[in-house]
């Protein structure tokens, strides 16, 4: 009997002395396109462990405007007068129409010294003339900014890698030519597969630019997608697109913390290791702040 004693007792201790559960940390999660001006849910999205967000379009007073996430903003983006977007969903100061180099150049000074950390053009029908997407480019690398661009088509995404251009601001979601793959290599491109359908043509082109090099930023085009989280059709999109885990994770986190050049004090709790299995990114419990 005292020899049981001892073997129950043992175990009782054991059981006391088991570590409790830990969570995992993780760097925070960053969606590379948003608008918030559109849709303002910035506290959302910091409650789901998207703490930073790569504003690419609101009104140009917003600049400099405090939010409770980290927000890298463009301002307006630059338009042809009256194209895209002023003429559709970003008529209220979305766009800026210039319809010469000099408006192009003093636009993008103006905006630099506002606070704008990016700039956004338009191509696509109506955007920006592509003629002065040289100048676009030129004017926002001497303030050291870099330049997306939204351009949808082949011709569109062909046009701004020679004019220099930086960061596709979607996957295009027109087949493209081989030669404007290997135009982007080495460049970048957002996301933003979910928000316009997820299609083939685009899950394919995204893959095809992943191959060539170009860095995968995960952006929701927050405003078109209502998702005010990391969004989990994105995440299955990337996956269509040849992504694993461990690839998904970085195109959420490291990646864009790191192109962007974030400094962000926190790390997301989560349930598990995300480069095992991405969907922990999606319950986010909370975020821990870290000593700096």
């Amino acid at each position: 009997m005292r020899a049981l004693w001892i073997f129950v007792a043992a175990c009782g201790a054991s059981q006391q002395q088991a570590p409790a559960p830990t969570a995992f940390t993780w760097p925070p999660i960053v969606d590379s396109h948003v608008h918030l001006a559109y849709w303002p849910v910035a506290d959302k999205l910091a409650e789901h462990g998207v703490l930073a967000a790569v504003d690419l379009a609101a009104p140009e007073r917003t600049l400099g405007a405090k939010q409770p996430i980290e927000v890298i903003a463009a301002g307006p983006m630059l338009t042809h007068p009256g194209g895209y977007p002023l003429d559709a969903w970003g008529e209220a100061g979305f766009g800026i129409g210039c319809a010469d180099a000099a408006c192009v150049t003093t636009t993008i000074d103006r905006l630099a010294s506002e606070g704008a950390r990016v700039i956004k053009v338009a191509l696509d029908g109506d955007g920006l003339d592509p003629a002065l997407l040289p100048a676009a480019v030129e004017a926002a690398h001497a303030h050291h900014l870099r330049v997306a661009v939204h351009a949808l088509s082949d011709a569109s995404a062909a046009a701004a890698a020679r004019a220099g251009v930086d960061v596709l601001a979607h996957t295009p979601i027109e087949p493209l030519a081989p030669a404007t793959i290997e135009a982007w290599r080495g460049r970048a491109v957002i996301s933003t597969l979910a928000a316009f359908g997820a299609s083939d043509t685009a899950i394919d082109n995204l893959r095809r630019l992943r191959a060539a090099n170009v860095t995968v930023l995960y952006g929701t085009d927050l405003g078109n997608l209502r998702d005010d989280g990391p969004s989990a059709d994105e995440l299955a999109a990337l996956r269509r697109a040849g992504l694993d885990d461990a690839a998904i994770t970085a195109a959420m986190t490291t990646t864009p913390i790191a192109y962007w050049g974030l400094h962000l004090d926190a790390q997301l709790e989560l349930d598990g290791d995300p480069r095992s299995d991405a969907r922990v990114l999606l319950h986010a419990r909370k975020t821990a702040m870290t000593a700096r």
